[in-house]
């Protein structure tokens, strides 16, 4: 069983906390690289973050709606990322969780990295009553994935990956101003909602309660001990 270092960042500036498991990152990289071994341990980041709009590497730009005078009115940042996925918000009210991890040391791929970062949100999400699943041919979790009038994002998840060394990560909506979807094509897409924990049940919910539930799946499915 692996042991990860659980820390949570609380509300942080985006760029301050990618600069943060960037050097997580790195340190990982370089004790594979010195030592062939993983002498520096495997990390899972909590954070909120400011208002931002963040653009993956494969992301089209024109994806954020606004220009820059608006984007400032609304308090709002913009960053092109090194992670996968298109464009997504984060903000206040949102969990995002960041694990870096040696997918080595796991014995997984990055395809299952990905699924079982879905299944941990997906067990969260069925905790509170809430029925989700991922959307064939996209990454992420989803409310009604197969009713396409319905269908509602409530997970983002983008990576990146190092020689088997994880950084990124999801951002799970729980008590998010949806308002600031409106913005973008959330993901790339045009067509589809997004929603969140507070939207589903129609009441906020305790973040704490999220982030413990979210830590407790992490340690199961992926089989590790979480050191807090």
């Amino acid at each position: 069983m692996q042991k990860v270092t659980c820390i949570d960042l609380g509300l942080m500036d985006y760029k301050k906390a990618w600069d943060y498991q960037s050097g997580l990152q790195q340190r990982l990289i370089g004790a594979k690289t010195n030592n062939g071994t993983d002498q520096a341990g495997n990390y899972l980041l909590f954070v909120e973050h400011p208002h931002v709009y963040t653009l993956g590497k494969s992301g089209k730009e024109n994806n954020l709606l606004i220009q820059d005078n608006l984007l400032k009115s609304i308090g709002a940042a913009f960053y092109k990322t090194d992670r996968g996925g298109d464009i997504t918000y984060h903000g206040p009210g949102q969990i995002v969780g960041y694990p870096i991890f040696d997918l080595n040391s796991f014995a997984i791929g990055v395809k299952d990295y990905i699924h079982k970062l879905e299944q941990v949100i997906i067990d969260t999400l069925a905790e509170f009553g809430i029925a989700a699943s991922p959307m064939e041919g996209a990454t992420g979790v989803w409310l009604e994935p197969d009713n396409p009038r319905h269908a509602r994002k409530i997970c983002a998840i983008g990576v990146r990956v190092s020689r088997s060394v994880t950084m990124h990560g999801f951002a799970l909506n729980v008590n998010t101003d949806l308002s600031y979807f409106s913005y973008i094509n959330p993901c790339g897409y045009v067509d589809k909602g997004v929603t969140s924990l507070a939207k589903e049940l129609g009441a906020g919910q305790p973040m704490d309660k999220v982030k413990n539930l979210l830590l407790n799946n992490m340690q199961r499915v992926f089989h590790l001990s979480a050191i807090i």
